[in-house]
């Protein structure tokens, strides 16, 4: 399936650990450093790329889209068969999109035939409401891909098929809606669309892939149009974006199909780009900041590179390089000097070091998976449908416990969650919870 790339990037490897190779930026120039960050003995989010603080809001892999779950008093080491199952529900319909939690009630999207359906439960478990919500792709791997962002008390949804909605969160109304590929002359992705939007202030950001509307920005109360930009014009990739405050313009990260790109927030002006590919040119991993780094990791073989910021944000140059780690879709988390993450070609589990891009260790017991963290620890949802809590151990691969899961159906895709000492995970059509806590 990606052999060709494969192959030229096993034949680097025999020749180096690492690459620290020059990429190809525009604006900028190239070179390795070493950064010195601090060791945390958890992760914390860097405040810089928190886009909302509002615990009434959520958005794709916590508040700094980063995997960072800021809970508390979490167990070390789960009994024999896994925590204590406080409830599931069977019947969501199929569908890759995670939880996503505000107020005191659950938000998660699945397929019924045809159509996407918006469920809300209170957090025992308990169905409050169900509603239709247009088409989803019912054939390509069947079910909704984006999570749904909760901001000020509205829900955006977005569809495989480019369209976005905004309901009223309370009533479940719809505020307003725009079809973003037909409008922006888009480019709808092979796999279909696959965004959480992003919103920061009054306006939400998300990227019809087109190739003078690359990236748009609306009002996130009505939807009007605010900016668009024709980034470097190349497709949307299954991507997230990210943002950057703290620097002379506010930074909006994302990947496309062939760049990592950044845009002024308020303006749409592209400050750079990165040439980043893999053979099927797909990067749906949010990159993640901090203190002044960007990193990055893709899969089919294209391994991690990490950025540096320079000239006030408006720039970057290539800090170092790691062919090893291709995360394919499952994410990164930072804990201190360090990163770990699974591999897709290379179907390891890796820890490499945030500084210098070596490879620390890799190991087979996790593979392929999705991966949070909260309170000291790592949780890994593999493929395979295992989830594993892993003690974040620079040293060697260090399991503290696993179970199975046995509920659901098809690929173990979705991202979890954790929220006030419960993990959410969703298995296809199925949703449980699970008590984490003390």
């Amino acid at each position: 399936m990606y052999k060709y790339y494969f192959q030229i990037i096993t034949v680097l490897l025999s020749v180096v650990l690492f690459s620290c190779n020059r990429g190809n930026v525009q604006g900028s120039s190239n070179s390795a450093a070493n950064l010195g960050i601090e060791t945390q003995e958890r992760a914390v989010s860097d405040t810089h790329a928190i886009s909302n603080t509002d615990p009434s809001n959520s958005q794709w892999r916590g508040n700094g889209r980063d995997g960072v779950y800021n809970e508390t008093g979490l167990l070390k080491e789960w009994p024999e068969g896994g925590p204590q199952l406080l409830w599931s529900y069977e019947g969501i319909g199929e569908g890759f999109s995670s939880a996503a939690i505000s107020d005191g009630n659950l938000y998660i999207t699945g397929l019924s035939g045809n159509n996407l359906i918006l469920y809300v439960f209170d957090l025992n478990g308990q169905l409050l409401n169900r509603k239709e919500v247009g088409r989803e792709e019912s054939n390509n791997y069947p079910g909704p891909r984006s999570t749904l962002t909760i901001n000020d008390g509205k829900l955006y949804i977005y569809n495989a098929f480019g369209r976005l909605v905004c309901l009223d969160k309370t009533t479940l109304n719809e505020v307003w809606s725009k079809e973003i590929i037909a409008e922006f002359n888009g480019r709808i992705a092979e796999w279909g669309m696959n965004e959480s939007p992003l919103i920061v202030g009054d306006k939400l950001f998300i990227t019809p892939g087109g190739v003078q509307n690359n990236v748009v920005a609306l009002n996130k109360n009505t939807g009007a149009t605010i900016w668009t930009s024709a980034g470097r014009g190349s497709e949307a990739t299954y991507c997230s974006p990210m943002y950057i405050s703290g620097y002379g313009v506010p930074i909006i990260v994302t990947s496309t199909a062939e760049y990592i790109i950044a845009l002024n927030a308020d303006t749409g002006e592209n400050l750079w780009s990165f040439q980043r590919t893999n053979q099927y040119n797909i990067h749906p991993n949010t990159p993640i900041y901090h203190n002044g780094m960007i990193f990055a990791t893709t899969g089919y073989g294209g391994g991690s590179v990490m950025l540096r910021l320079i000239d006030d944000g408006k720039a970057v140059e290539l800090a170092w390089r790691n062919n090893n780690l291709d995360n394919q879709m499952g994410g990164a988390i930072r804990i201190g000097n360090y990163i770990y993450a699974g591999g897709h070609n290379n179907n390891n589990f890796f820890c490499i070091d945030w500084n210098t891009g070596e490879t620390i260790y890799r190991t087979t017991s996790v593979g392929r998976s999705n991966i949070i963290t909260a309170d000291g620890m790592l949780y890994c949802y593999s493929e395979r449908g295992n989830m594993y809590l892993v003690r974040p151990n620079s040293e060697s691969f260090d399991l503290a416990s696993s179970f199975r899961v046995t509920l659901g159906t098809n690929q173990h895709w979705a991202h979890t969650v954790i929220h006030n000492g419960v993990l959410y995970i969703r298995h296809g059509d199925a949703l449980m919870a699970y008590r984490v806590k003390e």
